[in-house]
């Protein structure tokens, strides 16, 4: 499958900034500020959930002041793909979380479909608490489970296609330094 880089770099030059790296950066020290509050006792095992938790992981992490157990899981229902399909397990954890807190790091709450099936599989597996932390917490009543909600939320989202900071567009711009709308989407 070739891809359009024209088309892709059209979409980062059209893009509405939705928040800016400052912005986002300002997020993250504030969820971590509440995440060592509540979690620093927990001994926690931290789960980053591929690709799209990576960044949004990476800033995180080090502003946690605890001692933590860290992994990553990869659970997919876009595969490069702009709607989501069925869920994908690309990589489940390798680590024991039986009897411990988890935390999972994700990218963006959209409808949910894909993190409460991570919820579950934490909690079939023996986790005795897991929370969750996102970067985005996208704004519609499309949530596939109206009890889902992030622990820790770094921004609300208006309802349209974005990117950056992790989540990407058919692929691309998960670097982006801030959080973009695609136009028109």
């Amino acid at each position: 499958m070739s891809v359009d880089l024209v088309h892709i770099r059209q979409v980062m030059a059209e893009a509405d900034c939705l928040y800016s790296n400052a912005e986002v950066e300002v997020a993250i020290d504030t969820m971590a500020a509440a995440i060592n509050s509540e979690m620093a006792e927990s001994n926690p095992v931290v789960f980053c959930v591929m690709n799209g938790g990576l960044i949004f992981s990476g800033k995180l992490l080090p502003k946690l002041d605890f001692p933590l157990e860290l992994s990553y899981l990869h659970a997919t229902r876009y595969r490069n793909e702009t709607s989501g399909g069925e869920l994908f397990w690309k990589a489940k954890p390798e680590i024991s979380f039986i009897d411990r807190d988890v935390l999972i790091i994700d990218d963006i709450l959209d409808e949910g479909h894909t993190l409460g099936a991570i919820i579950d599989f934490c909690r079939h597996a023996g986790a005795r608490n897991v929370r969750i932390a996102v970067l985005v917490d996208k704004t519609h009543d499309r949530k596939a489970r109206p009890d889902l909600k992030a622990d820790y939320v770094g921004m609300p989202c208006v309802d349209r296609y974005v990117f950056g900071y992790g989540m990407d567009y058919k692929g691309y711009w998960r670097n982006a330094p801030g959080i973009y709308a695609v136009k028109g989407m």
